[in-house]
C-alpha cells in the first residue's frame, strides 16, 4: 500500500491525504474496475503521443487539429501545455492552430528557453508564413516572463504578436478582485460600441 500511495504522491497536485484517498479507494473497488483502470492506463501510455507539428494529444503523428483544412494556419496560439489547448478548444470560438511549449521559462527550476519548443515555433512561424501570435501564458511570473521572450523572438518576424485578455471574470464583483487583476484589466479594457 505504501508503494501505491508513493505513486500516487509523484502525481501532480496530489498530496500525501489524496495519495492515501485514492489507495484505499484502489483496495476497495472491484477487481473488474480496476483491471479496466490499469488497462485504460496501458492503453494511453501505448497509443497517445503527442503531435509532431504543434504537440497535441493525438494518436496519430499528427493530432486532428493540425489536420483540419478548415483551420486558419495563418494564426497560432501558443500555450504552456496540451491542458490549456483542451481549455482554448472547448470555448468553440479560436478556429486558427496551436503551438505547445511543454512549460515556461523557470530559472529557479532550471528550465530556460532551450528546455521548450521555441525553435520549433520560430521554424513554423516562417515556414507556414504566419500572420499572427496569440500568447496563451498564465499570469503569473513564469507566464509573463516566457511571453515577453516570446514576444522579443518575434517580433523581428515583423508579424502581429498578440496576449490573451485578463481582468475580472465574468460575473465577478470589484469588491473582491485583487489590485493587479484590475489593473490589467483597466490596461486591457475595450471600446464600447454603441448597438442600435
Amino acid at each position: 500500500m505504501q508503494e501505491l500511495i508513493e505513486c500516487f504522491k509523484k502525481m501532480p497536485g496530489i498530496g500525501a491525504k489524496t495519495a492515501e484517498r485514492m489507495a484505499f479507494h484502489v483496495l476497495k473497488a472491484s477487481s473488474e474496475e480496476m483491471i479496466k483502470f490499469s488497462s485504460v492506463i496501458r492503453k494511453v501510455k501505448e497509443d497517445v503521443r503527442f503531435c509532431k507539428i504543434c504537440g497535441n494529444l493525438s494518436e496519430q503523428e499528427t493530432c486532428s487539429i493540425c489536420n483540419d483544412s478548415r483551420r486558419d494556419k495563418t494564426i497560432i496560439c501558443v500555450v504552456e501545455e496540451p491542458m490549456d489547448l483542451i481549455l482554448i478548444e472547448k470555448s468553440g470560438r479560436y478556429k486558427g492552430v496551436y503551438h505547445v511549449l511543454f512549460g515556461v521559462i523557470a530559472p529557479l527550476d532550471g528550465i530556460g528557453p532551450e528546455e521548450l519548443r521555441i525553435k520549433e515555433l520560430l521554424e513554423r512561424i516562417k515556414q507556414d508564413k504566419v500572420k499572427e501570435v496569440i500568447l496563451a501564458m498564465d499570469s503569473n511570473a513564469e507566464g509573463e516572463t516566457t511571453a515577453l521572450y516570446l514576444s522579443e523572438n518575434i517580433q523581428p518576424l515583423k508579424i502581429k504578436i498578440s496576449r490573451i485578455a485578463y481582468g475580472i471574470p465574468v460575473g465577478g464583483n470589484l469588491d473582491y478582485i485583487d489590485q493587479a487583476t484590475l489593473i490589467r484589466a483597466l490596461e486591457g479594457r475595450l471600446p464600447v460600441s454603441n448597438r442600435t
